[in-house]
């Protein structure tokens, strides 16, 4: 079982608060696309197995691409790979993008899934982070897409932003569940370097939020959506039930998956690569950092992502693939979250409660094997 990922590293402009491998040269758009035909081609042997149960179109943003244009990845990966039964197809599209014109021509490919980032309904709040879109250009691109039958749809949100507090974040959410839409991310704005946001933070134009409203406003999204049915999955991640994020759950579970374009990464499950060249460069041939994973990291990547969801991690799975002294220290280094409620042990099974996930780095840190 794996994952197929294509990164489309291109936007109309740059959000404040995004670091992502992107590019506002639009002009760079057919060749990038070329060359990562020829990299889907080219690292057909990198996975031991490609039996691919889903394909993931991110970004940068893919609605950028005419829907046939991802179709054609499709089909070059059903050529290769042979997808044809690949049960989810997921497409990142921005609101704006969302035209009735391109709807219809979406209707016409195999993706059967779209994630919209919306980030926020509120409009003071969509231009201090400098998204292209208004809250009523999202309203107007959910509906599109239901009124053509597309009824796996996630709507991504941010919160913890300085100067609007969870009044506005509960307008949000009220507006994200009278939409109907399956599946909500919601992720705490994190300022990175080298990003708008960062610029201002050390200008004093604008500050992080307090530890105290970042817990009011995740336990608010917490709340609002499980109240309504949603299932808070991942720490990120709320889906009605049978719409988990099937694509983003293989990274939790220690799937394989292969990344095609600049940015994108690949895991086989030994080893990590990824190219983040200039379009030149990747264009004339593809370039790879790469890390092998000893035991140790393979390790420590399984009490991060296995701790991320609900289900947490098996003890005995530990022991068995890490060895009983990693399973004894990890339970003694567990002990104060346990005595505080942060870590929940229940048989071979140890895992953090969905309302503590705020807090999940600074527990899966001190579980780490140094």
């Amino acid at each position: 079982m794996a994952g197929l990922y294509f990164h489309i590293p291109f936007c109309k402009s740059l959000c404040a608060y995004c670091d992502f491998f992107r590019s506002v040269r639009l002009a760079d758009v057919q060749r990038v696309v070329e060359a990562m035909h020829q990299e889907l081609r080219e690292q057909r042997f990198f996975l031991p197995q490609t039996d691919f149960q889903t394909i993931y179109f991110g970004g940068g943003t893919p609605s950028i691409l005419a829907p046939s244009e991802l179709q054609r990845f499709i089909d070059a990966a059903d050529n290769l790979y042979g997808v044809g039964d690949v049960g989810e197809i997921t497409v990142e599209v921005n609101p704006d993008d969302i035209t009735a014109e391109y709807v219809e021509r979406l209707r016409n490919t195999a993706i059967n899934r779209v994630s919209m980032g919306v980030q926020s309904f509120n409009d003071s709040e969509l231009r201090f982070m400098n998204r292209r879109h208004s809250a009523a250009d999202a309203v107007d691109a959910v509906r599109r897409l239901q009124d053509a039958g597309i009824s796996n749809i996630t709507i991504d949100l941010i919160f913890g932003v300085d100067g609007f507090d969870e009044d506005v974040l509960g307008s949000s959410l009220e507006q994200t569940l009278s939409l109907g839409v399956q599946h909500v991310s919601a992720y705490h704005l994190t300022i990175e370097p080298s990003t708008t946001f960062h610029r201002r933070l050390l200008r004093g134009e604008m500050r992080e939020v307090a530890e105290s409203q970042s817990e009011k406003e995740f336990m608010l999204i917490h709340n609002t959506l499980t109240s309504a049915g949603f299932e808070h999955y991942e720490v990120s991640n709320y889906a009605l039930p049978g719409f988990r994020a099937r694509h983003n759950a293989s990274y939790w579970h220690g799937v394989h998956y292969l990344g095609i374009g600049p940015g994108a990464h690949s895991f086989n499950g030994r080893e990590r690569h990824w190219t983040l060249q200039e379009f030149d460069d990747y264009c004339r041939e593809r370039c790879y950092q790469s890390e092998l994973l000893d035991g140790r990291d393979c390790f420590n990547e399984y009490v991060m992502t296995r701790l991320r969801c609900a289900e947490g991690l098996d003890l005995e799975y530990v022991e068995q693939n890490f060895g009983k002294g990693l399973k004894v220290n990890l339970e003694k280094c567990a002990e104060p979250w346990v005595a505080s409620g942060d870590l929940v042990v229940e048989g071979k099974n140890m895992r953090i409660p969905a309302e503590r996930f705020l807090i999940s780095d600074a527990v899966i840190e001190s579980l780490f094997e140094a």
